[in-house]
């Protein structure tokens, strides 16, 4: 077996239902990997969820996901717990990989002529909690239990919204300013022991978060516009950069911001 196999290694999708979560699950599963994923939906997106998890199985890989809120700290040692059952039972010592895609925030003004319809502080501080202060308490959990170990790997997904001035997103883009910072801090302290941790600013790509934000047909127009290739970021765009930098070859990136989007961000 090749030193750079994949195979039967486990990974966790935080957000793994649709999107970048989702194509990236798709796109470890045809590298051997299992998936552990975690997602949040109702009733009338579970088929997507349902899609992602037969798409794993079809590629001979196992699929156990979580219906849970990722920043409820009490349903995520309960998940925890259970996958280091899953580990155990399949002989692995830990996660190989771990990516945070999760794309749950507010998206209002910070300023308005209505008061109430100004972003409130419970507003802010939930979007920063679940965008980008949660890495950091996933991480410490699994580091808590050992479910990570020499080689494991930690994506994180920022986006240009971090440093460009987007109407409604200013809550988002703080979080993401805030999750950039935290994949550094992480990537020094983690360091000795072994574990990588960057972060992946995509393009703009139309996935159901960006369809939340105000005038995404215009952000959408712009992004196709400007971008080099003459196109759009697709999902799957960074799911084969996850895949492709999972093996275990690759084990001196850390700290970094990868930007996958086709030379759009420098293009303006």
């Amino acid at each position: 077996m090749s030193e750079n196999t994949l195979q039967g290694k486990w990974a966790l999708i935080l957000g793994a239902s649709s999107g970048f979560g989702a194509a990236t699950a798709r796109a470890l599963a045809q590298k051997g990997m299992n998936i552990f994923g975690v997602h949040l939906d109702m009733k009338q997106t579970r088929p997507r969820v349902q899609a992602v998890i037969a798409d794993i199985e079809a590629a001979g890989s196992q699929a156990v996901f979580f219906n849970i809120n990722a920043s409820n700290e009490h349903k995520r040692t309960r998940a925890l717990a259970k996958m280091k059952e899953h580990l155990a039972a399949s002989a692995q010592p830990a996660i190989w990989l771990m990516m945070h895609s999760l794309a749950f925030g507010t998206l209002k003004p910070f300023i308005a002529d209505n008061p109430e319809d100004a972003i409130a502080p419970t507003d802010m501080n939930m979007t920063v909690e679940v965008m980008a202060h949660s890495l950091v308490y996933w991480t410490q959990a699994l580091v808590r239990e050992n479910m990570l170990g020499q080689g494991s790997r930690i994506w994180s997904m920022t986006s240009e919204g971090s440093h460009r001035v987007v109407p409604g997103y200013g809550a988002v883009s703080a979080a993401k300013s805030s999750l950039e910072s935290h994949t550094r801090q992480l990537a020094m302290e983690l360091g000795p022991r072994g574990i990588l941790v960057n972060c992946i600013q995509a393009g703009v790509t139309d996935t159901p978060a960006l369809r939340q934000i105000p005038g995404h047909e215009q952000i959408i127009a712009a992004s196709i516009r400007r971008n080099p290739g003459g196109r759009m970021t697709q999902p799957e765009d960074v799911a084969n950069t996850i895949a492709a930098l999972a093996v275990p070859s690759v084990n001196w990136i850390s700290g970094s911001i990868i930007f996958v989007d086709g030379g759009e961000d420098v293009a303006g």
